[in-house]
C-alpha cells in the first residue's frame, strides 16, 4: 500500500513537471535527472533566470542561504568536475560539472571547495604562483556522484550577500538554460506583477532617446490587470508598447524577473520574449531589450515589446513587423499582454486601441551627425581623434554626435572629446584613438584614457596616439597614472606575534588604472595571497609552510601601468 502511494505521488509530480515544461518550450529537457544543489527546504530564490541585471541577463538562479555561508553544496547528478575557477571578482570560487546527459552544472560564489578539490586547487596555485585560476581537469580526475558534497556556499566574488549561484548549461553550445525547466522545483503560486504600460510613437524610425513615449497607469492584482483610464488608447502611425513587470515566489522571495512576455493584437500574437536560454556573448543585448534611455535617466526597467534590428538575442518568437503596430483602419482593436513566470503563473493585461486616422504625432529627428549603421563597421576621424565601431556594436542606425570640449580637464594630456552620449547602448566596445599632447613625452607608458567621470578605459601608446576600447559612449581624454597602489595592513605589524592568528589581512587599492598583480613572499618563498575585489581585502591563510619562529614578509602590489608598492616587515609566528 505504501509503495503504491509513493508511486502515485511520483507520478503526480512527474505529470505536473511535464505539463509545466510544455508550457514554455518545444525542447525536451530531462525532468528527473537532477536533484537540488542545496538541502535547504523550502528552497527560495534571491534571483531568477534571465532576471534584468546591469548590462546583462542573470545567467542562473540564486538560491538563498538564510544570510549564512557554509551550507553543503551537492552535485546535482553523476558526472565529473570539468572546470575549477578562482577569480578576484565574478563567481569568486566556482565549480563546473559535466553530466552524461549532455548538460553542465555550475556552482558559483562558493566559500570553499570540498577537501580533495581544494587541495588540488591550492597545489596548482602554488605551482603557477597565482591566486586566480581557470583549470580544466581530465574527466577521470574528479568523478562525482549524485548528492556528493562538492563545496560549501559562500559570498565570494561579485556577490551582494551569501547565496549560491546555480546554472545548467548545454555542454556543447555553452548556452545557459533556465534550471526550472529541468524539474528544479521552487514553490510558487504567485503570478507576476504588472506595474505600468508605455506607448511609443515609432513612426518607422529607429528607437532612441528621442522616441516619444507615454506612461499609462495600470491597476489590478492577483494576475488580473486593467488600464487606469477608460476607453481605447488613441494611437497614430507606427506604435510600439512596453511594460514594467516583476515576479516573486512563495516564502522568502526576492523581487525577481518574469519568464515570458507575449503581446496579442486581436487574438494574434505579434511578440513573444521567452527566457528559456541564451548565449553569453549576447547577454549584454539586455540594453536593446529594455528602454535603455529610460533605464539610464530614471532607473526604470521597461521591457520593450518591439525589437531593434541589431539585437542578436534569440529569445524572441512570433514576431510580426518586429512587434511594431500600425493600424490601417479606425476600428477598435483588442490588445492583450500575457506575462508568465517560470512556474506557469500568468498575469493578463487587456486593453483596446484605436487609430483616429487624422492626428499626426511626429517623432523628432535625431540631431545632425555622422550617420552610423547597425549592420556594418563604422569609422569616424577628426583632428586628434579616431573612432571605429566594429560591425555588431550597434542595435540601431543613428547619427554620431562629436564635440571637442573648449576647456581641458585637470591633468589632461589632450582635449576632452565627447563621443556621442551615454543614452545609446553598445553591444561591444568601440576603438578610440586620442592624439597625445607633446608634453606627454617620457610619460607615454603611463598614459591612460579616462572618462570625465574619472573611470579608466585603459590605454596603450602608439605613434603619438593613446588607444583604448571604452564600453560606452561618453567624454574622454588622456591622463597619466604614476601613483602606485596603497597597502594597508589590518592585523599585522612589524615584530607582531601572529602565532594565534589564522591569517594576515590587508586592504589594497589603486587610484586609477587598476590592480594588475599582488605577490606575497615569506622568507623569500612565494605564498598564496587571496583577494576579494568588492571589499578590497587581501589575505594569506597560514599553513604548514610557515613554521614557528621569526619570519620576513614582503608584499608587492602592482597596477596596470607598472607602478608598484612594496610592504616589508618581520613578524613572529
Amino acid at each position: 500500500m505504501i509503495k503504491k502511494s509513493i508511486f502515485l505521488f511520483l507520478l503526480f509530480v512527474f505529470a505536473i513537471s511535464t505539463q509545466a515544461q510544455q508550457i514554455f518550450s518545444n525542447n525536451k529537457y530531462p525532468l528527473v535527472d537532477f536533484r537540488p544543489p542545496l538541502d535547504i527546504v523550502p528552497p527560495a530564490l534571491a534571483g531568477s533566470f534571465g532576471e534584468l541585471r546591469g548590462n546583462h541577463f542573470h545567467s542562473g538562479i540564486d538560491f538563498r542561504t538564510n544570510q549564512r555561508e557554509g551550507y553543503p553544496v551537492h552535485a546535482i547528478a553523476d558526472g565529473y568536475v570539468s572546470r575549477m575557477r578562482v577569480q578576484n571578482s565574478g563567481f569568486g570560487l566556482a565549480l563546473y560539472i559535466v553530466h552524461p546527459n549532455g548538460y553542465t552544472s555550475v556552482y558559483g560564489h562558493l566559500s570553499r571547495f570540498a577537501p580533495k578539490i581544494a587541495e588540488a586547487v591550492k597545489t596548482l596555485e602554488y605551482q603557477k604562483k597565482t591566486f586566480e585560476l581557470d583549470e580544466f581537469p581530465a574527466a577521470d580526475l574528479f568523478p562525482v556522484h549524485k548528492g556528493d558534497v562538492i563545496a560549501y556556499s559562500g559570498n565570494r566574488g561579485s556577490s551582494g550577500g551569501p547565496h549560491l549561484h546555480f546554472e545548467i548549461r548545454d555542454s556543447k553550445t555553452e548556452n545557459t538554460i533556465n534550471p526550472q525547466l529541468f524539474g528544479i522545483q521552487i514553490p510558487d503560486n504567485i503570478p507576476p506583477v504588472i506595474y505600468a504600460l508605455y506607448q511609443y510613437k515609432l513612426n518607422k524610425k529607429p528607437f532612441n532617446e528621442y522616441t516619444p513615449k507615454t506612461l499609462i497607469p495600470v491597476t489590478g492584482a492577483a494576475g488580473k490587470y486593467t488600464l487606469g483610464k477608460a476607453g481605447p488608447l488613441i494611437i497614430s502611425g507606427e506604435t510600439g508598447f512596453g511594460i514594467t513587470t516583476t515576479d516573486r515566489h512563495n516564502g522568502a522571495s526576492g523581487i525577481n524577473g518574469v519568464y515570458s512576455i507575449e503581446l496579442e493584437v486581436d487574438g494574434k500574437t505579434i511578440y513573444t520574449s521567452s527566457l528559456e536560454k541564451f548565449a553569453f556573448e549576447n547577454s549584454k543585448a539586455i540594453n536593446s531589450h529594455v528602454d535603455y534611455p529610460a533605464l539610464i535617466t530614471s532607473r526604470r526597467s521597461i521591457q520593450k515589446s518591439f525589437t531593434d534590428p541589431g539585437n542578436p538575442l534569440q529569445i524572441y518568437s512570433n514576431l510580426v513587423n518586429n512587434g511594431r503596430i500600425e493600424l490601417k483602419d479606425q476600428q477598435v482593436h483588442e490588445l492583450k499582454y500575457i506575462v508568465t513566470d517560470a512556474k506557469g503563473n500568468k498575469s493578463i493585461l487587456p486593453f483596446t486601441v484605436k487609430s483616429d486616422g487624422q492626428t499626426v504625432i511626429s517623432t523628432p529627428d535625431q540631431p545632425d551627425g555622422v550617420p552610423c549603421f547597425y549592420n556594418k563597421e563604422n569609422e569616424f576621424s577628426a583632428a586628434g581623434v579616431k573612432v571605429v565601431l566594429p560591425k555588431g556594436t550597434l542595435y540601431n542606425d543613428f547619427n554620431l554626435v562629436y564635440k571637442v570640449k573648449p576647456e581641458p580637464a585637470k591633468g589632461a594630456y589632450s582635449p576632452v572629446y565627447q563621443i556621442h552620449n551615454n543614452l545609446t547602448p553598445l553591444h561591444v566596445g568601440f576603438d578610440l584613438w586620442i592624439k597625445a599632447d607633446a608634453s606627454l613625452g617620457a610619460l607615454k607608458d603611463k598614459a591612460v584614457i579616462v572618462s570625465t567621470s574619472g573611470a579608466s578605459q585603459g590605454g596603450v601608446y602608439d605613434n603619438g596616439y593613446v588607444k583604448a576600447t571604452p564600453r560606452n559612449f561618453g567624454s574622454f581624454y588622456i591622463t597619466i597614472d604614476t601613483i602606485p597602489p596603497t597597502i594597508i595592513p589590518v592585523n599585522i605589524a612589524a615584530g607582531k606575534n601572529m602565532a594565534g592568528t589564522v591569517k594576515m589581512i590587508f586592504k589594497i587599492r589603486d587610484n586609477l588604472s587598476g590592480i594588475k598583480s599582488f605577490n606575497g613572499y615569506i622568507d623569500g618563498n612565494w605564498v598564496l595571497m587571496e583577494f576579494d575585489t568588492k571589499t578590497a581585502t587581501l589575505w594569506h591563510s597560514f599553513d604548514e609552510r610557515t613554521s614557528s619562529g621569526q619570519h620576513q614578509l614582503k608584499l608587492v602590489v602592482e597596477d596596470l601601468k607598472g607602478n608598484s608598492k612594496t610592504y616589508s616587515i618581520n613578524f613572529i609566528r
